[in-house]
């Protein structure tokens, strides 16, 4: 693995701030309405994100994901305005403010959304890693899912195909406890998801998803593995989100005591006690992170604020191009 240097530490503590603070102000924006539909919130999810960014080659590997896709993009390279923007329905957005929250989608950064069917974006990866091999790309590619997509038929086709084909793909279940506000204890008779993976006879295990080394740990070895062409990994990270299903859930499915004592392990503290622990920033350095951080969240919210709304004539624009019907040109 690649070494976790005290840049790394510091890194991981600006980024996982960033992804922080951008979705509490994404919370606000809903609240006033200025985010509609719905919207799926990371926070305490942080540490899986930095962990698998420090084991990815982002010149070559891809992510795809579900809804809750806010912060993954920017992880991997896209201007965080945009993803502000498409996320207010706004022409500058990722998807000229088509997509919205539950669709962030950047080719030019290898993230490939963004899904609103639950598990249906557990054989696209699959897909994708299918044309990465085919073409000899030496990219992977990481599949992230609920616990709740755990269930789906999909994932044993995905999981059936990618072991036979040794596709290069890292399947990832972010195990937060709940799908929506359905415990895992009430949606299967076990509660150890990896152990799916052991039907295949496909290397799966366990991993602390509250804490990014443990994460970029088992990453490294699960992605060097699909580079060097012996197949797929499944790795179930064990991890928590503080706010609801959405910011229309009541939580009423789980105590406030319960969340409380998951924040005692936030990825966020603990990368900033160690940070301080080993005296790897000063309290004024600190200071000038999250000030930067503040700072670059409220430029986002500004661009996206002052970005127009699409046209009318963009619906007509993206829908399709036909040769014998050139009465409406396509033209993005």
């Amino acid at each position: 693995m690649k070494e976790v240097t005290k840049e790394v530490y510091l890194k991981w503590y600006e980024d996982m701030l960033l992804w922080r603070k951008f979705e509490d102000k994404l919370a606000a924006l809903y609240i006033q309405q200025k985010v509609r539909g719905f919207l799926h919130l990371y926070n305490g999810q942080e540490a899986v994100l930095a962990g698998a960014l420090h084991a990815m080659d982002l010149t070559k590997d891809k992510m795809i994901t579900a809804y809750r896709n806010h912060v993954q993009p920017i992880g991997m390279g896209v201007d965080p305005r945009r993803v502000m923007a498409e996320l207010l329905g706004k022409v500058t957005g990722t998807s000229k403010g088509m997509g919205g929250s539950m669709h962030i989608f950047s080719k030019e950064h290898r993230f490939y959304g963004g899904h609103g069917i639950v598990g249906g974006q557990i054989p696209v990866g699959a897909g994708l890693a299918f044309a990465d091999k085919y073409f000899e790309t030496g990219g992977v590619t990481m599949t992230y899912f609920g616990d709740g997509a755990a269930r789906q038929g999909s994932l044993h086709e995905a999981f059936n195909m990618a072991m036979l084909w040794k596709l290069p793909v890292v399947f990832i279940v972010e195990n937060n406890g709940y799908a929506m506000g359905t415990s895992v204890e009430r949606t299967a008779n076990h509660t150890d998801i990896w152990k799916l993976g052991l039907g295949y006879e496909m290397p799966c295990g366990p991993v602390d998803g509250m804490n990014p080394v443990k994460v970029a740990e088992a990453m490294t070895e699960a992605i060097d593995r699909a580079r060097r062409g012996d197949g797929p990994t499944f790795l179930e990270m064990k991890t928590y989100r503080y706010r609801g299903h959405s910011m229309s859930d009541a939580q009423l499915y789980r105590s406030k005591d319960e969340v409380e004592e998951y924040k005692k392990i936030d990825p966020i503290t603990q990368v900033l006690d160690l940070i301080k622990d080993q005296k790897y920033a000063t309290d004024e350095e600190i200071e000038i992170i999250d000030k930067r951080v503040k700072d670059l969240v409220q430029e986002c919210v500004d661009f996206a604020e002052e970005s127009e709304y699409p046209p009318v004539q963009q619906l007509y624009d993206v829908v399709y191009e036909q040769e014998n019907y050139p009465f409406i040109p396509h033209k993005l």
